[in-house]
């Protein structure tokens, strides 16, 4: 997140009474390598209340603040306990409160996951709602793998499909990240698993770099079949967003000065706006992914674009994309 560049290009929040719940936001104590620089709650709090009307936020799973010693298995629980501590300052100082938080748990332990979520629950402050057991992996040495490490057909295996099931059982949400190659099997799991909610992190990733740079018309046309099977599936849903970060393609950070909300509607508006009649108003969420998105465009400038977009949609619906998904989906009292 450079400030002073995202500084360049300036916006008034439109309709600032449209209620907002934010529902994927990443916090970290200290700077991620030279990626992503500190980004606490004060920060958060910088960008939620810019001008926009946000009220609530869902934390999400970044490796943040992991215990470093006990057994490998618990050591994620360290990122809740110290969330919850981000959250509960939330509740007593005025902006958007943090109300979710979806951290890790291996999947891959099987029915021995169940007492990693048990203490996720322990350490939230019945916020926990839970995990992104992130996949995402190409055969591309260019394709950096997520944070989690995945072997390929991670969401294959019998051993993660048994840990999903623990986690279903409990009520807990299941946040899928992956690249657009791999949404077939995204599809493959949602059928698998019927009973469990699962949530398709940042339209699908539809990526623009490596292998597919300057491929934008192909990469969509592979994008759209699964993405449209996962629509066809009643237990899926669609954060709609992740359209700031470089790994997209679209090429913002190179800009000059960084874009403003036209500039977001021209690049993604059509992508965006079939998301939401493939999947519907009641099975999408807009989402600030920040302070990834950051790499491209300030918060401000991504909820005007997202209130663009939205235009053509109805009072209800759009209700349902600034707020009411979320809420529903992540039992948000």
């Amino acid at each position: 997140m450079d400030l002073a560049w995202l500084s360049l290009t300036t916006e008034d929040a439109l309709e600032p009474d449209l209620e907002i719940v934010d529902p994927h936001h990443h916090l970290w104590d200290a700077p991620v390598g030279n990626r992503y620089p500190r980004y606490d709650l004060a920060d958060l709090r910088r960008d939620t209340g810019a001008g926009h009307n946000v009220v609530e936020t869902v934390f999400i799973d970044c490796a943040s603040n992991y215990r470093t010693d006990g057994p490998q298995s618990m050591r994620p629980v360290g990122e809740t306990e110290w969330v919850a501590s981000r959250a509960a300052e939330s509740d007593q100082t005025p902006g958007a409160r943090i109300t979710a938080i979806v951290s890790f748990a291996d999947l891959t332990l099987g029915d021995a996951v169940g007492d990693v979520l048990d203490a996720h629950v322990a350490a939230a402050d019945d916020r926990f709602r839970g995990i992104r057991h992130a996949g995402a992996w190409d055969a591309d040495e260019r394709i950096p793998r997520s944070h989690t490490n995945p072997p390929p057909g991670l969401y294959g295996q019998a051993d993660f499909r048994r840990g999903l099931g623990v986690l279903a059982a409990k009520g807990m949400t299941f946040e899928a990240w992956q690249f657009h190659p791999q949404l077939p099997d995204v599809v493959d799991l949602a059928r698998a698993c019927p009973e469990a909610t699962i949530i398709v992190n940042h339209i699908g990733a539809p990526l623009g770099h490596g292998p597919y740079a300057d491929r934008r018309a192909e990469v969509l046309a592979a994008w759209r079949p699964p993405m449209a099977q996962l629509a066809a599936l009643d237990n899926v849903v669609l954060k709609v967003g992740g359209i700031g970060m470089k790994r997209y393609g679209v090429g913002f950070e190179r800009w000059d000065r960084p874009p403003g909300s036209d500039d977001l509607v021209a690049a993604w508006g059509d992508e965006l706006r079939w998301c939401i009649d493939t999947f519907g108003p009641d099975r999408c969420m807009f989402e600030s992914n920040f302070p990834v998105d950051a790499e491209s465009c300030s918060y401000v400038v991504l909820w005007n674009a997202f209130k663009k977009v939205s235009t053509g949609y109805s009072a209800p619906e759009r209700a349902a994309l600034f707020a009411g998904t979320a809420r529903r989906v992540y039992r948000l009292a």
